[in-house]
C-alpha cells in the first residue's frame, strides 16, 4: 500500500493466496490523496504499509470505496482494509466490507492515530466510545456498536492549547516523531498477530506502552 493515494491501481502479489474462511478485518485509517500522505492523521494508512511489506502483498484491490487485501496473520485468514473515504466517513466503507463478509463487529481491527498519546506510545483498547476521533465516530454509527478493538498510534498532542487541532493533525512530523512510529507500527503489527487469533487481552498486557510515572 506504499502508494495507496494513486487509489485503484492494481499491483500482483508476491503472497500466494490465503486459503479458509475469512474471519477478521484490519482497518487502518486516514485521508486518501497524496498531500495527505505523511500527514499525522494517516498513521493507520501507514501501518498497513508496514504489515502489507512484511506479508508481501499490496493493499491495492478495489472494492466499497477502499483498497484492500486478502493475506493470513498468525494462521488466520483476514483483510487489511483501507477505506478510500476521508477520515470522516470511513465507516461508510467498512459497513460494506462486514456485511459482504459477514464479519461481526468484535472482528473488526480498526487501527488509527491518537493525539493523547506521545509519539512511540501504543494502546490497544477491547472496545469504547470515539474518544473525539471522526473516523472512528464514522464507524461506530455506519456498524452500530463500538463493540469492536482498535490499536491506538500515538502522534502526540498540540503543542499548545490555542493550536487547531485539525492543522495539527493534517500537519507532518519530524524525523525523531517519524522515527519513533515506525518503531510503534513494528511492536503494533506483534500486537495484531495476537489480535487475529483472538488474544487481545494478552495483546494488550504485552504491548500497550506502561504510563510514565
Amino acid at each position: 500500500m506504499s502508494n495507496i493515494w494513486d487509489l485503484f491501481k492494481l499491483t500482483e502479489s508476491k503472497a500466494p493466496a490465503p486459503m479458509g474462511k475469512i474471519e477478521f478485518v484490519v482497518a487502518g485509517l486516514g485521508n486518501p490523496g497524496k498531500e495527505y500522505a505523511a500527514t499525522r492523521h494517516n498513521a493507520g494508512f501507514r501501518f498497513l504499509d508496514h504489515v502489507a511489506a512484511d506479508l508481501g502483498v499490496k493493499v491495492d484491490r478495489a472494492k466499497f470505496n477502499g483498497l484492500y487485501a486478502d493475506v493470513s496473520i498468525g494462521g488466520v485468514r483476514g483483510l487489511l482494509v483501507a477505506p478510500m473515504t476521508m477520515m470522516n466517513l470511513s465507516g461508510t466503507c467498512l459497513r460494506e466490507f462486514l456485511s459482504f463478509y459477514k464479519i461481526p463487529p468484535e472482528k473488526l481491527i480498526v487501527v488509527y492515530d491518537d493525539v493523547n498519546l506521545d509519539p512511540g506510545e501504543l494502546r490497544i483498547r477491547l472496545k469504547g466510545s470515539d474518544g473525539g476521533h471522526n473516523g472512528l465516530k464514522s464507524i461506530i454509527y455506519q456498524i452500530q456498536s463500538d463493540n469492536f478493538p482498535r490499536i491506538r498510534i500515538g502522534v502526540g498532542k498540540k503543542p499548545h492549547p490555542e493550536y487547531v487541532l485539525a492543522d495539527w493533525v493534517l500537519g507532518t512530523p519530524d524525523a525523531e516523531a517519524r522515527k519513533a512510529e515506525a518503531e510503534c507500527c513494528e511492536r503494533a503489527y506483534e500486537a495484531l498477530k495476537l489480535m487475529a487469533a483472538g488474544k487481545t487481552d494478552l495483546a494488550m498486557n504485552r504491548y500497550n506502552t506502561k504510563k510514565k510515572a
